[in-house]
């Protein structure tokens, strides 16, 4: 496989087979676990390792289900590193849909290209489930179809067809100037990304609405816009939008009523525990922060500058910023762990608030 990249582009070019190498994921769940699935379709072995953290972090239902496929696998105590190889033909798997969407992603793109297709029963009620429809669109976009039920997805032998695709924006990413906007009573405009996007995590722009910010969303922007209102609480399920919680979390703080945040007890095995570590952090502000199994709720109370660790966690770090954008005296150390999804995040935000 040949990845050719410009500024802007990126163009991949299938190669005949994948070739026996050892792939470092370093701290990318996501990557990890793509690969992994990937990897189970190649008669040479391919080894996937990361930092510690990622060794940490649950892959074992995958493991599980890319060995009864007839994946070749030796892991170390259930996750990696890892050694892998196939082939596979296919049939009927049943995976864990309860620790990770991306157990069932990795699957279903491997699908097409098992001889016998691929037949996936899901045990148990499915997390973050507008991130399995995202995976069927973008599968879609590649001419290959997944027939998502209840309970299982049925994928058939298929081909996929090389074409030309625009990535819309991270809409989790996106949350963060937003967030900082309402919380500072500014403007922002967050192009391309809008009501069309096919992403779970626009749902920011419902939450922020109920949380009282002004919206206007159009098919390809969104722009919030100060109304000298505040902001209030909101109780929610973010079962199916989770990496959406440090933000929430963050911008709760500056709300005049109480927020819940239920359902999300999955993240605790996220690049943190984003449970644990978030509400730890949040209390070095003075947050009113209370910890549950399933989730947090913090209620009103003024904020005082602090220095907080961001664990490893970009997405914590890009929280915290929402709250240093805010209050005086905030410090936040490792900041550049925001580099894994957004690596100009500080300058950008610099830019952000200057021009505001």
């Amino acid at each position: 496989m040949e990845v050719t990249r410009s500024v802007s582009t990126a163009t991949v070019s299938r190669s005949t087979a994948l070739q026996s190498r050892a792939i470092h994921a370093e701290l990318a769940g996501t990557t990890s676990r793509f690969l992994t699935a990937l990897a189970a379709t190649a008669e040479s072995k391919i080894s996937i390792d990361g930092h510690e953290r990622l060794r940490q972090r649950p892959i074992g239902p995958l493991l599980n289900a890319l060995r009864s496929l007839g994946a070749q696998i030796v892991d170390h105590d259930g996750g990696l590193p890892v050694s892998v190889h196939g082939p596979l033909r296919g049939g009927a798997v049943t995976i864990d849909a309860t620790t990770s969407s991306q157990f069932i992603s990795a699957l279903m793109m491997i699908g097409p290209v098992l001889p016998e297709g691929l037949h996936i029963t899901l045990q148990g009620s499915p997390i973050s489930q507008p991130y399995v429809n995202l995976t069927a669109s973008v599968m879609e976009l590649f001419g290959v179809s997944a027939d998502i039920s209840q309970g299982s997805i049925r994928i058939a032998p298929q081909e996929y067809s090389a074409t030309s695709i625009t990535i819309e924006p991270d809409a989790s990413s996106a949350s963060y100037p937003l967030a900082i906007a309402a919380a500072t009573g500014s403007t922002v405009t967050i192009e391309d990304f809008g009501s069309s996007s096919l992403q779970g995590d626009k749902q920011i722009i419902d939450i922020l609405r109920t949380m009282n910010a002004d919206i206007d969303c159009t098919p390809h922007s969104t722009t919030l816009t100060s109304n000298g209102n505040d902001l209030e609480g909101i109780d929610i399920d973010m079962s199916d939008i989770s990496d959406l919680v440090p933000t929430v979390a963050a911008l709760a703080c500056f709300a005049v009523s109480r927020t819940r945040i239920r359902g999300v007890g999955f993240i605790r095995n996220k690049e943190s525990d984003r449970i644990g570590d978030l509400s730890a952090e949040l209390s070095k502000f003075g947050a009113h922060v209370v910890e549950h199994k399933d989730g947090l709720t913090i209620s009103p109370v003024k904020l005082m500058g602090a220095t907080v660790d961001t664990h490893d966690d970009h997405r914590l770090a890009m929280a915290f910023s929402i709250i240093g954008a805010c209050v005086p005296g905030t410090a936040i150390t490792n900041p550049e762990v925001t580099s894994k999804s957004w690596p100009s995040y500080w300058d950008d935000l610099n830019e952000m608030i200057l021009v505001s």
